[in-house]
């Protein structure tokens, strides 16, 4: 009986081998079978995760930190950083004004190595490394912000200021696989001597 189980294992293990490198070198669109995994093995093949998540990134990370250089735009962010034990003391060292300011050239500057990392994915990286501060910030918004959280009939909601943050922590997400993406991408250039 000793003597069947290792080699029941080693023949699993094994075989477990051997499919992974049939699988990996045919890649999933050639071993897909049904119309739902062609679908996804197609979206896999053309890196669309990819490319929807770090385009709309760099749009919203412009777009949001341009805003923040107006004046509604501090205005508007007021509540939140006064009130978030992470980044109040950045308002109260720079104003709201400067403040909001280098904010937004922090977000552009994040959005601007995120689109970097397209050439040069350290870049990329670095840009995503900036957002993942960024947004675990924001993220803890949500139980500091008054108003954030209700209360209806005594069961707790967010509001839509709550929601309006709690996106930030899908924003993490992103910043993370980002980082993730564009590190694989530079240690197979590091790999092969780039």
């Amino acid at each position: 009986m000793s003597h069947i189980a290792p080699d029941f294992t080693s023949n699993i293990n094994n075989h477990v081998a051997v499919t992974l490198s049939q699988g990996h070198s045919a890649g999933p669109s050639k071993s897909a079978k049904s119309s739902l995994t062609r679908l996804a093995a197609w979206i896999n093949d053309r890196d669309v995760p990819f490319l929807v998540t770090s385009i709309g990134m760099i749009v919203m990370l412009l777009w949001a930190g341009s805003y923040k250089m107006t004046a509604s735009g501090a205005e508007g962010i007021i509540p939140l950083v006064s009130n978030s034990p992470l980044i109040s003391w950045h308002f109260k060292l720079f104003g709201p004004y400067i403040g909001s300011d280098l904010i937004g050239i922090t977000e552009i500057a994040g959005a601007l190595l995120i689109a970097a990392g397209y050439f040069r994915p350290k870049a990329g990286v670095v840009g995503g490394l900036i957002t993942t501060v960024m947004f675990f910030t924001t993220s803890t918004m949500v139980m500091t912000t008054p108003g954030a959280i209700i209360s209806v009939h005594g069961i707790r909601y967010m509001s839509f200021l709550g929601l309006f943050l709690y996106k930030d922590l899908i924003s993490l997400g992103v910043s993370f696989y980002l980082i993730g993406y564009f590190g694989n991408k530079a240690i197979l250039l590091e790999n092969r001597g780039e």
